[in-house]
């Protein structure tokens, strides 16, 4: 059977009384994909943090894979491997040794962390820059150099805070295809993110919180069915009249937009427009789904 993290009537109040987390309680099956989603004081850096036993919480329980935070702190953090917001390596010390000093922490064998940070900055485009001070790193290898610190024990959990704030597109992607793959691996992965699209491009399941309560959690998949409509931008020639749908409208000459309700199809659409002889050259979503999704549950 696959293991599980618990989060059980998780409180956390700070010093003057404000209440971040407000008894929250989530489980995350071994193997997922799974996301911690909300605005900027919603309480997800607050619960990482705790998980990770930097934050200690003012009551409720966190177990890890079977052990306790609270009475097993030391069997409960070598499961994970954690990836915060911020770049907090020595930053005069070469990537290599960053790596190599990583692993020493948690016991492993010099042949073994060479062979493993070899690995992970092959894997991670940066074994050229293995002899550079990790200070000189850009931001985007910066991001990459904490994947690697962050998996050189081999955890069986990888924590992501905020991971590719700061990284520009093509650099986001292609860490998106390395996170991918380490999960069909069988990693577990908890990953906050305020960039949406990453959430539904990454995770299975999803967790939103808000003023540090639980919102929604649920799989990816159903929370998207939650929205009522989507607006799709269609590019298209040999345009003619459409006033009569009420569902288009005109944005310039060529440019369409189409609201369509749950249960229409952009194929049906399609057909439609194609019976008035209007070619659809493009579609494209006008906004990131779970976005949209996102917006509507925190202003409700």
């Amino acid at each position: 059977m696959p293991q599980t993290i618990e989060i059980k009537d998780l409180i956390k109040i700070y010093s003057g009384g404000f209440e971040a987390l407000k008894g929250i309680n989530l489980t995350i099956r071994e193997g997922e994909f799974f996301g911690l989603l909300g605005p900027n004081g919603a309480g997800k850096s607050t619960t990482i943090g705790i998980m990770c036993s930097l934050v200690k919480k003012t009551s409720g329980s966190v177990s890890i894979f079977g052990k306790d935070i609270d009475t097993e702190p030391d069997l409960a953090k070598q499961f994970l491997g954690i990836v915060p917001q911020e770049f907090n390596f020595n930053i005069f010390e070469p990537v290599h040794q960053i790596i190599l000093n990583q692993a020493g922490y948690y016991g492993v064998t010099r042949k073994a962390a060479m062979d493993r940070a070899e690995y992970l900055l092959n894997r991670l485009e940066i074994w050229d820059r293995r002899n550079t001070p990790g200070g000189r790193l850009s931001g985007g290898l910066k991001r990459r150099l904490m994947i690697a610190r962050a998996l050189v024990h081999s955890p069986k959990v990888l924590i992501l805070d905020e991971p590719t704030a700061g990284v520009d597109i093509s650099l986001r992607r292609s860490m998106w295809i390395f996170l991918q793959e380490l999960n069909d691996q069988g990693l577990t992965i908890i990953l906050t993110t305020h960039y949406l699209e990453e959430a539904e491009s990454l995770c299975k399941n999803l967790a939103i919180i808000d003023k540090g309560v639980i919102i929604e959690n649920a799989p990816t998949v159903r929370l998207l069915e939650k929205l009522s409509s989507e607006v799709f931008i269609l590019y298209c020639h040999d345009m003619t009249d459409v006033s009569d749908l009420a569902y288009l409208r005109v944005v310039e000459e060529g440019v369409v937009e189409a609201e369509l309700n749950k249960g229409e199809t952009i194929t049906r659409l399609i057909e439609t427009l194609t019976a008035r002889g209007i070619i659809v050259d493009r579609i494209k979503n006008k906004a990131n789904r779970l976005e949209e999704l996102f917006v509507k549950l925190v202003a409700a």
